[in-house]
């Protein structure tokens, strides 16, 4: 049986992988919200600054220094709002990064919710450092969510 929380979870999930889809990154989309009181707060998905060409590549295939991160693009979103991320959950189709998870610790987030594992582990370990709650959930295995 599935929790409602885990029910939920497996929504908000699916639903930043649909926004994931938005990116024009070719090697890799992510989608990602930021969810309190059971409302989308803030959204992002990876890809170049605002104003700049939406190309996230260069001609080599590798990915062009100064793209965002999802998690970046939806915890700079609500910071340009008038709301606060203080006491959310962040929910991104990939786990996140060394710097994204400063910036999650920073914005006062107190979950993560990701689908998908990164290369690298260092930014799940500092946030559990952080005493920061980080669920994975593999929406593809999980039909009842």
């Amino acid at each position: 049986m599935v929790s409602k929380q885990e029910a939920l979870d497996g929504r908000y999930l699916r639903m930043a992988r649909i926004w994931a889809e938005n990116s024009y990154c070719t090697r890799r989309k992510v989608g990602a919200l930021i969810v309190k009181d059971k409302m989308i707060i803030s959204d992002g998905y990876n890809g170049t600054p605002s104003g700049f060409e939406n190309v996230c590549e260069l001609e080599d295939g590798t990915t062009k220094p100064y793209v965002l991160h999802a998690e970046a693009n939806a915890i700079t979103k609500v910071a340009k709002s008038s709301n606060n991320s203080l006491g959310a959950t962040l929910y991104v189709t990939a786990s996140p990064c060394l710097e994204c998870a400063k910036l999650i610790i920073q914005s006062g987030i107190k979950r993560v919710v990701y689908s998908e594992m990164y290369r690298l582990d260092d930014g799940l370990r500092l946030l559990e450092r952080a005493g920061i709650e980080t669920v994975f959930i593999n929406i593809d295995q999980k039909d009842e969510l």
